[in-house]
């Protein structure tokens, strides 16, 4: 294939036949040679039995099935695995996003980007609920991460298929593969997308979606800069408890000698025994974590860097 749209579906019966329209018109255009996977995402409505009969009269509409409901990240991961096109287009199920923008996508990857990003510039989402907390966390992840995009959640993304390979999602992470792709040195362009209202059905989305992207916005930037290395972090909080454990051991002998006040009459030294011994622990665990990063790397040959091109080298030289 030359293309494979990636779309995750939860309890989106009401929209699948307009969304299989919409797709039938704009894909053909873009190229012979595509495909379009539905994940139905567990729904609870008649999700599954429409996209069964959807797919008995367009032979390249596919289908997935999730046990239950596992998230969009998981229902994206599962689409991303089976789709076998070059060019891997995704987008919402709920006709908000639509695929008269993949043309201009296309077009914007074949400048020499490997991820185009959507920006809903004129968003059709209730301003307090989603739009503000959206912009908020939007900012956020900019700054922190060095990957500069208006609206990491926007769903309507183009990608070469190389920017996915060994990227694995879990929680919230669908929304960070643009900084997964920065960091492995991907070129990534936003461009201006449509968005429409939501005319049928319900948002599934609410403002603690925004409490779980920042955890795992906190996690990815550990993952990047101390996965290979954590006792970096283990260490530093293991040696800022000794230097409090320290503190402490010398204030409780100040007071025993000069501040008139016994052992027993602060809590001294029972902050200094536990911050020692929580700097004895964070030590343990970060060379624990290091022996299990070894572990990773060595048993299954995963390498600590990736190459982009060689020269005169064979290609099971390159990673």
């Amino acid at each position: 294939m030359d293309i494979s749209v990636v779309v995750p579906c939860f309890n989106e019966e009401a929209t699948l036949r307009d969304l299989v329209a919409r797709l039938e018109r704009a894909l053909p255009v873009l190229s012979p040679r595509f495909e379009v996977i539905l994940v139905n995402d567990g729904s609870r409505d008649d999700t599954a039995e429409t996209l069964a009969e959807l797919a008995e009269t367009h032979r390249w509409l596919k289908g997935i099935n999730l046990r239950r409901n596992y998230g969009q990240t998981a229902a994206l991961m599962a689409g991303l695995e089976h789709a076998t096109g070059e060019i891997i287009l995704t987008m919402d199920g709920d006709l908000q996003n639509d695929p008269a923008d993949f043309g201009r996508m296309i077009a914007k990857l074949q400048e020499g980007f490997d991820l185009v990003s959507g920006w809903r510039v004129n968003r059709k989402d209730h301003a307090l609920v989603r739009r503000l907390p959206s912009f908020l966390a939007n900012r956020l992840i900019s700054f922190t991460t060095g990957a500069r995009l208006h609206d990491f959640g926007c769903s309507l993304k183009a990608y070469r298929r190389e920017v996915l390979d060994d990227v694995h999602l879990y929680g919230e992470m669908h929304r960070f593969i643009p900084v997964y792709a920065k960091w492995n040195g991907a070129r990534i362009a936003e461009i201006p997308v449509l968005h429409h209202p939501r005319e049928r059905g319900v948002s599934n989305y609410g403002l603690n979606r925004t409490v779980k992207v920042l955890l795992d916005l906190f996690l990815i930037l550990f993952l990047q800069r101390y996965a290979n290395k954590p006792i970096y972090v283990f260490g530093t909080c293991g040696l800022l408890s000794f230097g409090a454990s320290f503190a402490a051991g010398l204030l409780a002998v100040y007071y025993k000698f000069w501040g008139g006040k016994t052992f027993i009459e602060t809590p001294l030294p029972l902050l200094w025994a536990t911050m020692f011994f929580t700097g004895v622990l964070c030590f343990l665990l970060g060379l624990l974590a290091e022996m299990g990063m070894r572990t990773y790397h060595e048993s299954q040959g995963k390498r600590t860097y990736r190459i982009a091109s060689t020269v005169n080298l064979a290609d099971r030289d390159r990673g």
